[in-house]
């Protein structure tokens, strides 16, 4: 039986496959980005939890992060834009994931445009995505 950590992230990698870009977590950058655009989740860091004795409780602020990509020239800023409010819309709709988790709340995006030598340019940004949940076991 998975833990509570992978049962919350693998809710989240299944909110984002509904995407219309292409999802992944914790693949490497592909040489070639979907047409789409590209999502990579990454597992983060679940930080130190707050702790209650009684009964004995962790409670995480997990901080995950999407690696967001669009590769092209044409029309790159909005489809940028676009999978952006796409990510926050998945999120919007269901906040606990499944139930998995007490709350997920995406972050600002941190964009950068990536010059490719041959290809054209990327545009990247990081979105963390903090996950609040409590666990009876530091290792959860």
């Amino acid at each position: 039986m998975p833990t509570p950590r992978e049962s919350i992230l693998a809710a989240l990698h299944a909110r984002l496959l509904a995407l219309p870009a292409t999802a992944r977590r914790g693949e490497v950058l592909p040489e070639r980005v979907p047409s789409a655009g590209l999502v990579i989740l990454r597992d983060g860091d679940p930080g130190e939890p707050e702790v209650t004795l009684s009964p004995l409780a962790y409670h995480w602020r997990h901080r995950a992060e999407l690696e967001v990509v669009v590769q092209g020239s044409n029309d790159r800023d909005a489809r940028f834009d676009a999978l952006c409010a796409g990510i926050s819309a998945a999120l919007a709709a269901d906040r606990m994931l499944n139930g998995t988790c007490d709350w997920a709340e995406p972050g600002p995006p941190r964009p950068v445009d990536l010059a490719v030598e041959g290809a054209a340019g990327l545009k990247a940004a990081v979105i963390p995505v903090t996950l609040h949940y409590t666990t009876a076991d530091p290792l959860g």
